[in-house]
């Protein structure tokens, strides 16, 4: 359960009390002194770090956000990824003299780190240093003066990254602080305000145009059991490359390997200006969207899919009316580089690793049918529920949400803190490898690594014709558009021959 405000907190006592009750609320306030730690009224004594907006350089996964170090849960924790360095930084709103930090390790915990302040989230002074990190409950005593606060981790004391149950920082407000920032919408996480479009200190992206009156559809549609889908047939425009401009946006070279398709011009520069300048390996000329995935090699040796790659845009949720187009600009990432659980991987995929008569294989099978026609494939899908307000989030995933099972008649439909309905991704890969497989491996490492990458720059006239004229049709559409199961007679197209919106 999370911490209540101290004024939530407050016993009633502004009412008159007799002596009797004096008395006992005296005896009740020597027992808690005795089992526990008696915090002297004064803000000074309430964790500043408490509620207020924290970002992280990563997260484990969904579970372990960085929210959780300082929501005063001691049972609730923030996991980074399994590397060095990793850092988590609070803003506590204003300038702040500081006199302490505490640190709940989890097990996994630093053995060398800093202790940081900054004015601005910029520029960091460390104000406290450890190598020998012991783990638990630490607690340092700094002398500062900051706003921004951050443990800084470069060593790790296990195999797994930096977990912290509690991050509280204590001090008091200088008397010449300004007053903090406004509060971004209700349900934007912490610290997530910005102007639209920018990105914060926090790393989110605003939406231009936030969805904020939408409820998750529980309506139960007719031909809830059809298609309601169309295809983006892209071949790959770049690969061999290290980019990737949403995990190391500006960093050239700083990633594993990718394999590009769509959007011509994907580096790790890329913008949406840029990317709508560009020009599309994808069959309808309004897709302009970067589409990117680990490379796949055999040895040494790059192997590429050949020709136009199947990404279907489907429905995720059963109530398929209430798919609406991506935003422009949204971006998330698929999958996890660093994955190491096969089954989890499974259940993010259509059939798993499939090769020939060969399929629900967890990674990469170490042979296949040598049959010159059989290919390596893969079908995974992508969440397809947005918060409605950020285009990008700290960790390119919580923005979005997969729909859970409503295990009513209306099926699968969005969580509430992610109600609107979007297209569901699915790459539908091939790679021409088979026979001996075992050295068959992506840029990422193992089978389980695969992942994804997808930045939204579709003409907007044109998606929403797309979603609307198959999706929302329930109808099953190529990339132009057209269902061949169409008993209309011309059946339907929504793009011409050229494929672009008439």
């Amino acid at each position: 359960m999370r911490s209540q405000s101290p004024s939530a907190r407050r016993s009633p006592w502004s009412r008159r009390l007799t002596m009797a009750g004096v008395a006992a609320a005296l005896a009740g306030l020597v027992t808690w002194y005795a089992v526990g730690t008696l915090h002297v009224a004064g803000a000074q004594e309430i964790p500043l770090s408490q509620g207020k907006p924290v970002t992280a350089s990563s997260s484990e996964g969904r579970a372990f956000p960085a929210a959780a170090a300082v929501d005063g849960d001691a049972k609730s924790r923030w996991s980074s990824a399994f590397a060095d360095p990793q850092w988590l930084t609070v803003d506590l709103g204003a300038p702040t003299a500081l006199d302490r930090v505490v640190l709940n390790w989890e097990r996994a915990a630093a053995r060398a780190y800093q202790i940081q302040v900054s004015p601005d989230g910029k520029a960091w002074t460390t104000v406290y240093e450890s190598v020998t990190g012991a783990g638990g409950v630490e607690t340092h005593a700094v002398n500062a003066t900051g706003r921004f606060v951050r443990m800084l981790g470069t060593r790790r004391t296990t195999g797994y990254g930096y977990s912290l149950f509690e991050f509280q920082v204590f001090g008091k407000p200088t008397s010449s602080s300004p007053s903090a920032p406004a509060s971004a919408p209700a349900s934007a996480p912490a610290g997530a305000s910005a102007a639209p479009g920018q990105t914060t200190e926090a790393g989110y992206i605003m939406a231009p145009n936030p969805v904020t009156n939408v409820k998750p559809s529980h309506e139960v549609p007719p031909n809830k059991g059809g298609f309601h889908e169309f295809q983006a047939n892209c071949s790959v425009s770049r690969t061999n490359t290290g980019d990737d401009p949403i995990v190391f946006p500006k960093l050239p070279g700083a990633s594993h390997t990718h394999t590009f398709m769509g959007n011509t011009t994907t580096n790790a520069n890329s913008t949406i200006d840029s990317l709508s300048a560009g020009q599309t390996t994808c069959k309808a000329k309004g897709d302009l969207s970067a589409y990117w995935m680990p490379t796949l090699y055999n040895g040494d040796t790059a192997v590429n899919p050949e020709g136009p790659q199947v990404i279907y845009y489907k429905t995720g949720v059963t109530d398929y009316r209430s798919v609406r187009a991506f935003p422009k600009g949204l971006r998330f990432v698929v999958g996890n580089a660093k994955n190491t659980d096969a089954d989890k991987f499974l259940a993010a995929t259509e059939e798993g690793f499939e090769c020939g008569d060969s399929y629900k294989n967890k990674t990469i099978p170490l042979t296949c049918s040598s049959d010159r026609s059989v290919k390596l494939n893969i079908r995974y899908q992508a969440p397809s529920c947005w918060d409605g307000i950020h285009l990008d989030s700290p960790d390119h995933q919580s923005h979005m949400a997969y729909p859970i099972d409503s295990h009513t008649a209306a099926g699968m439909v969005c969580p509430d803190d992610h109600p609107v309905a979007v297209p569901k991704l699915e790459f539908k890969m091939a790679w021409p490898v088979n026979g001996d497989m075992s050295k068959v491996h992506f840029s990422s490492g193992a089978g389980p690594t695969f992942h994804y990458d997808f930045i939204n720059d579709w003409d907007d006239r044109t998606l929403a014709a797309m979603v609307n004229g198959c999706i929302v049709a329930a109808r099953q559409c190529d990339a132009q558009g057209h269902d061949g199961r169409d008993d209309q007679q011309p059946a339907p197209y929504v793009l011409n021959a050229d494929f672009v919106l008439p």
